[in-house]
């Protein structure tokens, strides 16, 4: 019986009210964007490999995030086009070669991330970016033997704010964000 119980309580472990951090896998964690292009199509692209950490209190309830992407990582799967998204009067990716989002306003749903709202700097130029959270999980992985949380975020931003704004307005000012991380529970 103690045994069982032991390992009730150490289930439950997560749930404490307790800050965890996680580091994030640049592996699973990408920033995809999508832009109307001539008012014909969408053009869609990512950045990958995103670097960081989260720290989560899902007991208390309140978080951190601190992650970068490399803007010279930006992929629509077009290399000419990529390479003209680097230039200095879009993504500048020679003189800014990070853009970074920091944030400590997080929402809760139950213990569940429901959204946050952060800075998000892009050339040098910070503005405020809400993601609202479309799911958000936690598990124990398999293989790592330890828990991995993650979702998916989507937001909006003007490009235009960032002081990106060659093509407008041919090409649109709003830019839609898909964020999606995961973050593997540190010791």
């Amino acid at each position: 019986m103690r045994a069982l119980t032991l390992s009730l309580l150490a289930l439950a472990a997560p749930a404490q009210a307790e800050p965890a951090v996680y580091r994030l896998d640049p592996e699973h964690s990408f920033v995809h964007f999508e832009v109307l292009h001539f008012g014909t199509s969408t053009l869609r692209g990512r950045f990958g490999g995103l670097q960081g950490h989260v720290e989560l209190d899902r007991g208390a309830p309140r978080g951190a995030v601190s992650l970068q992407l490399k803007t010279v990582g930006v992929d629509t799967g077009m290399p000419i086009f990529d390479a003209r998204l680097r230039e200095s009067d879009l993504l500048a990716s020679e003189a800014w070669p990070l853009a970074t989002f920091v944030a400590t306003d997080f929402s809760f749903d139950g213990q569940d991330v429901s959204g946050v709202t952060g800075d998000l700097t892009l050339r040098g130029f910070s503005q405020r970016l809400e993601l609202r959270a479309l799911r958000f999980g936690c598990h124990t992985h398999p293989q790592l033997q330890t828990e991995v949380c993650g979702g998916d975020f989507e937001g909006e931003l003007r490009r235009g704010d960032f002081g990106a704004g060659y093509g407008m307005p041919f090409v649109a000012n709003r830019v839609r964000l898909r964020v999606q991380v995961e973050g593997i529970r540190q010791p």
